[in-house]
């Protein structure tokens, strides 16, 4: 049972309809049902009479109202307890699966803690599937994930687009395959490759890529950041966002660059995740501004001028 789950309840009773509460919510209507869904599975009792005309709360629900308040009311009094909102005790917590970090993430968290010295951040690697839970749990309040088009965030969270880019094949600076305009999928089946570990969506893309024909020789590792690094140091070739790889602390030290792989017209959706109905503090709205601002700015630079 999470908070959200109640403040969607609560939500419906006060809006009078799914449809305004999930207006409210800033939530679709089907992600709104199904977390009241799941809260009625766990009670073991049906909250919504849900009908043509629409939903309205039930007679079980009306009667379990007060105490779903009370816990909402007792949520508020802790947070405000906790000094939720004094920005010198405020933790922020970043998960990110390690795309564009030297170009993006880095440089905020140098403008924010010059803006705000008693700012205090956390960044965690992780797998999209655990920064998702992270948000939906509490223990992260802003998630960096990559996405491809028609990919709708988990129920509950939201995405805001940042970067948009398309796969390219990165490699040693040295690698014969710098000669080319492009690489090709058959070309990669007798490289050594460097996959992403389950649960990135680089591995889902390389499923897609390979199918049943992988390279004959590969690895994988968790990240980005840790597949550029195993690149650089020979351990094989790999494909990531154009957006991950572009203005990056190896590229330009010439230690990797990149090539368009060819037949792939898929592009990947650098988003920030956040939760649909959590709380904005001051110091996590400033890092959300910046990251957007910053994103805005890359946008703008070519490519091959992007630093950090």
């Amino acid at each position: 049972m999470r908070v959200e789950q109640l403040e969607c309840l609560v939500a419906v009773t006060r809006h009078g309809s799914l449809r305004r509460a999930s207006e409210h919510l800033h939530l679709s209507q089907p992600a709104l049902s199904e977390s009241i869904t799941r809260l009625e599975r766990e009670l073991g009792v049906l909250l919504l009479d849900r009908r043509r005309s629409g939903a309205r709360i039930s007679r079980d629900g009306r009667e379990l109202l007060p105490y779903v308040e009370a816990v909402l009311e007792s949520v508020s009094r802790l947070r405000k307890a906790a000094g939720d909102t004094d920005l010198a005790s405020r933790l922020l917590r970043v998960g990110t699966v390690s795309t564009a970090t030297s170009t993006l993430l880095n440089p905020v968290l140098r403008t924010l803690a010059e803006e705000r010295p008693e700012s205090r951040i956390e960044v965690v690697n992780a797998r999209q599937e655990e920064i998702d839970e992270g948000l939906r749990r509490g223990s992260l309040d802003v998630g960096l994930v990559n996405v491809l088009g028609g990919d709708d965030p988990p129920a509950g969270l939201v995405d805001v687009p940042l970067l948009t880019g398309p796969v390219v094949v990165v490699m040693p600076a040295d690698h014969a395959f710098t000669a080319r305009e492009e690489v090709a999928v058959s070309e990669l089946l007798d490289e050594p490759f460097v996959a992403m570990r389950e649960g990135y969506l680089m591995h889902r893309l390389a499923l897609r890529v390979f199918g049943t024909h992988w390279p004959r020789a590969w690895a994988s590792t968790d990240g980005a950041e840790l597949g550029k690094a195993m690149v650089a140091d020979g351990a094989g070739l790999t494909f990531l966002p154009r957006f991950s790889v572009d203005g990056d602390a190896l590229q330009r030290a010439g230690a990797i660059t990149h090539r368009p792989l060819a037949g792939l017209d898929e592009e990947v959706h650098l988003v920030v995740r956040t939760r649909a109905q959590g709380r904005r503090t001051a110091p996590l709205d400033r890092l959300l501004t910046l990251l957007q601002t910053r994103a805005a700015g890359l946008r703008e630079v070519p490519a091959e001028d992007r630093i950090a």
